[in-house]
């Protein structure tokens, strides 16, 4: 796991971490302070065997600098040794201090990294006596054209639940019954006669709706059918309820000739065939379907035989079996309805407000809860830092962290943080105490942290720095800028912004750092409100 180790910015820690042994690969810049724009040079410098194969690194830039040249290869004989020399031409267009991170050199196929070096970038000074000088414009915001996707979102969404709700009324429809004036109880058998009165009286075959009354006449069988012997006849293919009143008529014992199977599954299947075919029987054919229909009716109705007082439960069991059935088809129409709803807001707050607003306000975001959660106030280390923060700093253990040469100077260190810098959001607090007055120079101290930084795996590190004043006028150094982190777990990599307060006393130094991923709103919030809580016990 990354963890910060502020100590290292100590410029006691950078010069132990800097200096070492000679480098096979010495790299150098001929400037470490440059105007906007402007080109300086990189030397790598190898000294090889004749026989030895070199690769130097090629590219477009070099961590955060542009490499606008790759100069040839320079070889010079020294005895039985070549020492081969390669420069690049770099720039940069934006003011700040950038690190040439280290660079990979391939000696007879063996990597071998070079020194990172520090470069500052200026800007270059304009003359506000004789160049006019303008307000900046404010900053317009692009208007986000998502019309386009709000629609064919909603379309699709409209289309799919137009088609369940079609599908789902389609197969489980019902005829209607005519509304009667008042409710009344009647056998199925009455049910179904009232209804073949009524399909006559529709009228249907003048009209030329053969279709329709082939439909209601068989649904009326299917209804008096499942009513009167419990069979599910309305979900039934003509096959399936056919077998399912065998099944019943053996069951109840009842007197059905096989005569009337054939009778009734002919009504079934010449309905079919107009329904799915678009067959037109004559006439006298529909007639006698329809009279078919009325005789087949009466006929299993005849056949029926009192049920005793253990049929009459297992009837009211297969009915209230019934009823939760329906019951949870109605349940999840509604559920699928309110489905639709749900996925329509959703696609309506993205599209209108965009992913951000739907995560702050309804998913949650874990600095935004960090902004407005309770703060705390408190003081870290000796010479203390005085700091309001949204959650308390636990301290760190750094006593195996000091080398050995710096352990002589240093009297007292002490580290509290929150967080880790590859998550959301990250704060550390570091003091440190000399033994003896040490005048400590804020730029060594901040280079040492920078390649401190580097050599946990940041990349593509941008500082620029400048004065910094607490409220009190205590005066020291702002240090800021983004760098790329990778994520442990995933290795994925993440753009960070990052500041960093330094301060420094007679005998000791103060550090306050702060990580957040970059593009967080709240983030930025939370550190500005840290920063302008920051103040120091004066030794």
């Amino acid at each position: 796991m990354i963890r910060t180790k502020l100590y290292t910015i100590l410029f006691l820690l950078a010069a132990v971490t800097v200096f070492g042994q000679q480098k096979q690969v010495q790299a150098s810049i001929d400037s470490t302070k440059i105007r906007i724009g402007s080109q300086f040079n990189l030397t790598l410098k190898t000294k090889v065997d004749t026989s030895a194969s070199v690769n130097f690194p090629e590219g477009k830039n070099f961590g955060r600098l542009e490499v606008l040249e790759s100069y040839p290869v320079d070889t010079i004989r020294d005895g039985g040794r070549y020492e081969l020399v390669k420069k690049y031409g770099l720039t940069q267009f934006d003011s700040g201090r950038y690190v040439i991170p280290s660079l990979p050199v391939f000696i007879n196929n063996k990597g071998v990294k070079t020194d990172s070096l520090l470069v500052e970038v200026r800007t270059i000074k304009v003359d506000t006596l004789k160049q006019k000088m303008f307000d900046i414009k404010p900053v317009l915001k692009a208007k986000a054209n998502n019309t386009f996707w709000f629609w064919l979102l909603f379309i699709l969404a409209f289309v799919g639940s137009t088609a369940f709700g079609l599908r789902y009324y389609l197969k489980r429809r019902k005829p209607r019954e005519p509304k009667a004036a008042k409710e009344e109880l009647i056998t199925p058998i009455e049910k179904a006669t009232r209804e073949l009165q009524n399909l006559e009286k529709k009228e249907l075959l003048a009209k030329g709706q053969v279709k329709d009354y082939y439909s209601q006449l068989t649904d009326i069988a299917r209804v008096y059918i499942e009513e009167a012997i419990h069979v599910p006849a309305m979900e039934s293919t003509t096959s399936e309820l056919i077998e399912a009143m065998r099944a019943a008529v053996l069951k109840k014992r009842m007197s059905l000739t096989q005569e009337t199977f054939e009778e009734l599954e002919k009504i079934l299947r010449t309905a079919d065939m107009v329904k799915f075919a678009k067959s037109r029987p004559l006439d006298f054919e529909i007639a006698e379907d329809r009279n078919r229909i009325e005789k087949t009716i009466v006929v299993i109705d005849r056949s029926i035989p009192e049920e005793k007082e253990e049929d009459d439960i297992h009837t009211q069991l297969w009915l209230e079996a019934q009823r939760k059935k329906k019951a949870k088809k109605k349940r999840n129409l509604i559920i699928a309805g309110i489905a639709f709803v749900v996925s329509f807001v959703i696609v309506f707050s993205i599209t209108t407000f965009g992913m951000d607003y739907l995560r702050d306000n309804f998913l949650g975001h874990p600095t935004k809860e960090l902004l407005e959660g309770e703060w705390v106030k408190s003081e870290y280390g000796n010479p203390s830092v005085f700091i309001e923060t949204p959650k308390v700093l636990k301290r760190r253990d750094v006593s195996g962290m000091i080398p050995p040469d710096a352990k002589a100077k240093i009297k007292n260190m002490a580290m509290f943080e929150y967080g880790a810098m590859f998550e959301k959001f990250y704060i550390a607090v570091s003091t440190t105490t000399f033994k003896e007055e040490t005048d400590i120079d804020l730029n060594v101290a901040l280079e040492g942290g920078i390649k401190s930084l580097e050599a946990q795996g940041a990349t593509n590190i941008l500082v620029k720095n400048e004065e910094f004043n607490t409220d009190k006028g205590i005066t020291g150094m702002r240090a800021y800028g983004n760098m790329t982190l990778k994520d442990p777990l995933t290795a994925k990599p993440i753009r960070a912004y990052y500041e960093v307060l330094l301060f420094k006393q007679a005998h000791g130094l103060q550090q306050v750092m702060i990580v957040h991923q970059e593009g967080d709103e709240y983030a930025m919030q939370i550190l500005e409100r840290v920063k302008n809580s920051v103040e120091l016990r004066v030794n």
